[in-house]
């Protein structure tokens, strides 16, 4: 008799689970959000005249501790201007193979250049598409911005720039 009572118990469990209702979603049909403060794919921010927020200082390359991020800076010039400060990051690289989404990255950079959206679709079938450049990790243009190159707006210093205090024109551009 109590050979038969293991065996029961399991058919009971498995009994009690098919009438339940499932716990699934229609993945990719069904979507389910994320949490607001959920890590996901990285964008690189923009200033609200167009310019980016990066300067090249490579300090999210270094504090990766997965090697997952390549910045390669460059001077800003009068004639080409892409952020507020004298350098900017000509070539940005981010490779999801090795990123672990750890957010140390987020943390070093000095002007907010670097954040997480909560984008988590990243799978792809070739290995190279894998390797975000910096055409793919930027912030679109909104409604008033000027895609750079293009000078600073008139009147305002790098450091109105960073403290966030851009006198922009009626209209949101310069």
């Amino acid at each position: 008799m109590v050979e038969f009572r293991g065996p029961l118990a399991g058919f009971g469990v498995t009994l009690t689970t098919m009438f339940k209702k499932p716990n699934t979603v229609n993945y990719p049909e069904e979507k389910r959000p994320t949490a607001p403060r959920y890590h996901g794919r990285h964008r690189l921010n923009r200033y609200p005249d167009g310019l980016e927020k990066c300067i090249g200082c490579e300090l999210c390359a270094w504090a990766c501790p997965a090697d997952a991020i390549y910045v390669e800076g460059a001077d800003n010039t009068d004639t080409e201007r892409y952020s507020p400060g004298e350098r900017y990051g000509r070539i940005y690289q981010i490779n999801y193979l090795r990123c672990i989404g750890c957010g140390l990255c987020i943390e070093a950079c000095p002007t907010r250049a670097l954040t997480m959206t909560n984008e988590y679709e990243m799978a792809d079938d070739n290995r190279a598409d894998l390797i975000y450049e910096k055409d793919r990790l930027l912030a679109p243009l909104e409604p008033g911005m000027d895609p750079p190159p293009h000078p600073m707006v008139p009147g305002a210093t790098d450091e109105d720039y960073y403290r966030g205090t851009i006198p922009l024109a009626e209209g949101g551009g310069r």
